[in-house]
């Protein structure tokens, strides 16, 4: 599928932030485990999220040819002080204002270094917009608040995902992401609130190869259907497969097998 358009991706990237500043002036607790990433606190995921934007904004700024480590990226690692959900806020505040201008005046096709064989600016900007939606339903988790996305969004995540095991497939053999082939194995996702004209369904075959994957109503060994939301959040293994909204059709172990080995995120 096509990507949405850079400045779908600049506008998503404002919006996501602005949802996540909402989480941390919300009176959350800052120092709560959260449960899909048990090895972060609220405050934790905050910080790690705004500095991967700020790190991106380096890039992207200055034209980088290669990896900018993160330890030179200014306020990479946000504010000084601990706990203090006003100036966590602020931070995310002038990082979405820098990141969402920069790539905006860069536009989608400026070459900038990139890791999934995609070396430009319309690369970063769906990374970040994905990477604030999942890492956002972290955040959302972790608060206990309730987590929407847009249709347009959610979708788009799950190719751009697909796209990534693609990717790692063929250049990481070593990757865990190696171990989903298989001639005559297939998943299907099937968002059951499917936005009229958005084709809200995924056939992906394990070959002997790579996956491959397309959008559309097939026939699988096993499928995953939901709201498009609660199928996007459980593909990126922030929801449980026993959660109420949704449903597992056919060989259940192997979407387990799958979840199991496409970890990125």
């Amino acid at each position: 599928m096509t990507p949405l358009a850079h400045d779908r991706y600049c506008d998503e990237i404002a919006h996501q932030v602005g949802l996540l500043r909402s989480v941390v002036t919300s009176g959350a607790d800052l120092s709560v485990t959260v449960p899909t990433c048990p090895d972060w606190s609220l405050e934790r995921l905050v910080r790690h999220t705004g500095g991967a934007l700020r790190w991106v904004e380096l890039m992207v700024r200055t034209r980088a040819e290669a990896e900018v480590p993160e330890e030179q990226v200014p306020l990479g690692d946000g504010p000084e002080a601990a706990g203090d959900a006003a100036a966590l806020d602020a931070w995310l505040a002038e990082t979405a204002e820098m990141l969402v201008g920069t790539l905006r005046e860069a536009g989608p096709d400026t070459e900038v270094w990139a890791w999934a064989g995609i070396p430009s600016s319309g690369f970063w900007a769906r990374r970040m917009a994905h990477e604030l939606t999942v890492h956002r339903a972290d955040a959302t988790l972790a608060a206990g608040l309730p987590y929407e996305v847009a249709p347009d969004i959610a979708a788009d995540a799950i190719d751009e995902w697909l796209q990534i095991v693609e990717f790692v497939q063929r250049t990481m053999p070593h990757d865990e992401a190696a171990e989903l082939v298989g001639a005559g194995r297939s998943l299907h996702l099937h968002a059951t609130n499917g936005t009229p004209g958005l084709h809200a369904e995924w056939l992906i075959e394990l070959t002997d190869g790579v996956i491959v994957w397309r959008r559309g109503h097939e026939k699988a060994t096993v499928a995953l259907r939901g709201p498009l939301t609660a199928v996007l959040l459980a593909f990126y293994r922030r929801l449980p497969l026993d959660s109420p909204e949704l449903e597992v059709l056919g060989d259940r172990e192997l979407l387990e097998f799958w979840l199991a080995r496409a970890t990125f995120g």
